[in-house]
């Protein structure tokens, strides 16, 4: 893994995605005392960044492993982003989602022609419904943060913004299975001077802080967080990228968040995730230490539940 590689990503998976807007808004720069520049994922193909990794990941198969098609389990956005990449590059998409998913999450998935295999909403269920497709159909496994290909993918997301606002000071990225924040630590490290990067956490699924701290991936007993798309945790892959290159990770409460995602819909008019306020929060509860500083905040995605919203 070098430089090189990040640049192949970028040029391979350029003409199916979007090159999201970096906005900026200066009552919010006013509000958090430093100059905030949000690179607007939740605009991408399907509403988030998964597009990226998702897309990378299924042009870095052979010829003969696109046919058999390719199979993930999620009850999310890396499971639209499947899709809607492998309809794109004529591939068959199988999508293992447990039974009590959001019925807006499968008709994304049905809008984007992926098959839906249904299975029981507990990890072992998931991974043993992927499995069993994996051995009967020959179909390739995509995994939402923790392979190589979907990382590089994710980390075009930062490499953007960065080409755009060289003189970054910190990326902030919300932090749930490490595959967005340990893309984007690797393309500061490639392509900035010395731009930090910091994970936004809620404090109820605090895992990665935790991982941080002992060295080694630590879990959640529980995920009550209004984050849904930070419930899951670091896995082999991306947690030494994330060791190496993540300056610290910054928690946050539930109110912080709620409030963080109110500022972003009201100020900016723009609809936002509550995944993706996290990290905004993280910069409004430690103004001090980002005070005049040029901050780059990764706005990861725009599936929100509007008929479920906590204001």
């Amino acid at each position: 893994m070098n430089k090189q590689t990040l640049i192949q990503t970028q040029n391979r998976i350029k003409p199916f995605i979007h090159q999201a807007p970096v906005l900026t808004s200066q009552l919010l720069n006013e509000k958090a005392g430093c100059n905030l520049f949000f690179k607007c994922e939740n605009f991408q193909k399907m509403g988030a960044f998964k597009m990226r990794g998702a897309t990378n990941a299924i042009l870095s198969l052979s010829e003969d492993e696109r046919q058999k098609g390719v199979v993930t389990h999620s009850s999310g956005n890396f499971a639209q982003a499947v899709s809607l990449a492998a309809q794109k590059l004529g591939v068959k998409a199988y999508i293992v989602m447990p039974e009590n998913a959001p019925q807006v999450k499968k008709d994304g998935v049905r809008t984007y022609e992926g098959e839906i295999i249904e299975c029981e909403s507990t990890l072992q269920a998931r991974e043993a419904a992927a499995n069993k497709v994996r051995e009967e159909k020959g179909a390739s496994f995509l995994h939402p943060s923790n392979q190589d290909e979907v990382i590089y993918g994710n980390s075009t997301a930062a490499m953007e913004l960065l080409e755009e606002q060289p003189n970054l000071d910190v990326i902030l990225v919300p932090i749930g299975g490490g595959g967005l924040i340990a893309g984007t630590a690797l393309a500061a490290y490639y392509f900035s001077k010395n731009c930090k990067v910091i994970g936004g956490e809620p404090i109820e699924a605090d895992d990665a802080y935790r991982s941080l701290a002992s060295g080694k991936i630590e879990t959640n007993k529980g995920a009550n967080t209004i984050a849904d798309g930070l419930r899951t945790h670091l896995g082999n892959r991306n947690f030494p990228i994330i060791k190496k290159h993540v300056d610290k990770i910054i928690r946050v409460e539930e109110d912080e968040i709620i409030t963080a995602m109110k500022l972003i819909w009201e100020r900016m008019k723009v609809l936002v995730e509550p995944s993706s306020a996290v990290p905004f929060a993280a910069v409004l509860k430690n103004k001090e230490e980002f005070k005049n500083k040029n901050v780059g905040i990764i706005l990861s995605g725009g599936n929100v539940d509007v008929t479920n919203l906590p204001f």
